[in-house]
């Protein structure tokens, strides 16, 4: 099961429990700015990322607004990731409240 977290929830888990931290979005939109550290996750390297991942480690989904990382993340949790969140307002909400946490 996954929980839905706020972008200061997901901040967080990410300085304070190094969270992986996926990103859903289209390639383009993940060159122009992401969350720093944040893997671009597809059906490409899904299989990959699910091998090689510490499931003990809180993982964050998140993508444009909060809509898509939600069934993202409950796949996840059912591949084995104990603390699985979606974060609620997406990429967009992070960059208003965190505009100088984005890597580009």
């Amino acid at each position: 099961m996954f929980e839905r977290i706020s972008p200061q929830q997901a901040k967080e888990l990410i300085d304070q429990q190094d969270a992986h931290i996926v990103d859903i979005r289209d390639p383009g939109s993940y060159q122009l700015g992401h969350i720093p550290n944040a893997l671009l996750l597809d059906n490409n390297n899904l299989a990959q990322f699910i091998a090689d991942a510490d499931f003990n480690k809180p993982l964050v989904v998140y993508c444009y607004h909060g809509n898509s990382s939600q069934p993202a993340a409950a796949y996840l949790a059912e591949q084995g990731f104990e603390q699985s969140y979606s974060m609620d307002g997406g990429f967009e909400h992070w960059r208003v409240l965190f505009p100088d946490a984005i890597t580009q």
